[in-house]
């Protein structure tokens, strides 16, 4: 049974106060809360079980080697994948990368296309640009709908006889909208396109299962699945693992190599893991998933949906208060005030303890489309309550409050 106050017990930092009030936390598309049990697990690898993995014959590095065997396996039964197509990087921004410069830069040449769209992330959007300095290959844009969603009609009408890779978010991080993601992948293939998913914003929300959707690659992040930062995930497709190149070399990836420049690479997915690995985040990541597994990953994406239901339902009470995603599937709520600059309502509203994100969130294309430079992005996790969301209603009434007071 879903009960969010007593999920919440589970959290330190929603003890937290900020400028003197209890903290809100809403910007959880930009990371999230750890509960007790991932520190935990990070700190019994600090503490009691420190050791590097495929370093030595001793039992606390035959303990590491285990446990990171057992966290790709945990990692593949949460997005119903194969453990040898489970990749450990960084994050979600290493892993689109090693998509770009270890598959697509080998695969792609002159006027070949990639398809994005304009609501991209930094991370879906600056990887691809350089393999098109590097190959000569072509971005294009798919045009999104008149809210900014991704239809796939727009995606048929995209498509042409030299497109070779579609690269795009299966949640948007600003507008929170759901791509077709399966369709979009079925008809990709049969024009034999390779489809590579930006998971971030959706993998922490929602049941993932990648055989059903199609994709080829999918990145996404620990730290905005309420694990640790600095681990990140690369799904792809085993035969598309095997035709990538590391893009990081070192220790550990390799079977041999000589003095003649000779080298021969590990299969994947140990090719792409060169040197230490972060093995206290790999720890934390494991417990990270076990916790939202033991939630159930539809109990989260139900309350969400119900708690953002809610949250525009009180929102449009607010005259003044522009709403430009109203309708997106995903707890992420992008809002502007009239009349007021974005980062300047959002240090009024740290003022009053509520955190929240101002600004561009990285997709810069998307201003042009949404035709304003920042928008306010309040995004929400399974963890967040109603009475939280009151709070925030609040203190933009108070805004109100404030500006006619000195106007």
């Amino acid at each position: 049974m879903f009960n969010v106050k007593q999920i919440r017990h589970d959290f330190p930092m929603l003890n937290t106060k900020m400028q003197n009030h209890p903290l809100v936390f809403l910007d959880n598309a930009s990371t999230t809360f750890k509960p007790l049990s991932v520190v935990n697990a990070i700190n019994q690898y600090y503490l009691h079980e420190t050791s590097n993995s495929h370093r030595g014959d001793y039992d606390l590095c035959f303990h590491a080697d285990q446990m990171l065997d057992k966290t790709r396996q945990v990692v593949a039964d949460f997005i119903r994948a194969d453990k040898n197509e489970i990749v450990f990087t960084s994050g979600a921004s290493m892993s689109l990368n090693l998509v770009a410069l270890g598959y697509a830069v080998n695969h792609l040449k002159k006027n070949d296309e990639i398809l994005l769209t304009e609501a991209e992330h930094a991370s879906n959007v600056l990887p691809w640009y350089k393999v098109s300095k590097l190959t000569g290959a072509k971005i294009r844009f798919i045009k999104l709908d008149k809210v900014g969603r991704l239809t796939l009609v727009n995606v048929k009408k995209a498509i042409t006889s030299r497109t070779k890779i579609i690269a795009i978010a299966h949640v948007s991080n600003v507008l929170g909208y759901l791509s077709p993601m399966k369709e979009i992948c079925q008809l990709a293939h049969q024009h034999k396109i390779i489809v590579a998913c930006d998971g971030a914003q959706s993998v922490p929300h929602r049941p993932t299962n990648v055989k059903d959707l199609g994709v080829d690659f999918l990145s996404f992040s620990g730290h905005k699945m309420c694990g640790p930062t600095g681990i990140g995930i690369l799904y792809g497709r085993y035969e598309l693992l095997k035709q990538t190149d590391p893009v990081i070399s070192g220790g550990g990836m390799n079977v041999d190599f000589d003095a003649n420049t000779n080298v021969e690479y590990l299969d994947p997915p140990t090719r792409f893991e060169a040197g230490t690995l972060n093995l206290a985040g790999i720890y934390g990541l494991k417990a990270s998933i076990e916790y939202l597994n033991k939630i159930g990953m539809k109990n989260i994406e139900q309350y969400e949906k119900e708690l953002r239901a809610y949250a525009i339902r009180e929102l449009k009470k607010i005259n003044d208060i522009i709403i430009y995603n109203e309708t997106a599937e995903s707890g992420i709520i992008t809002i502007n005030k009239k009349q007021v600059f974005a980062q300047d309502e959002a240090t009024f509203l740290n003022s009053q303890g509520i955190a929240v994100r101002s600004g561009q969130h990285c997709a810069k294309i998307l201003n042009v489309f949404l035709k304003t430079p920042a928008t306010l992005r309040i995004s929400l996790y399974f963890y967040n309550t109603k009475q939280e969301i009151d709070t925030l209603i609040k203190a933009l009434k108070k805004g109100d409050y404030l500006d006619a007071y000195f106007n």
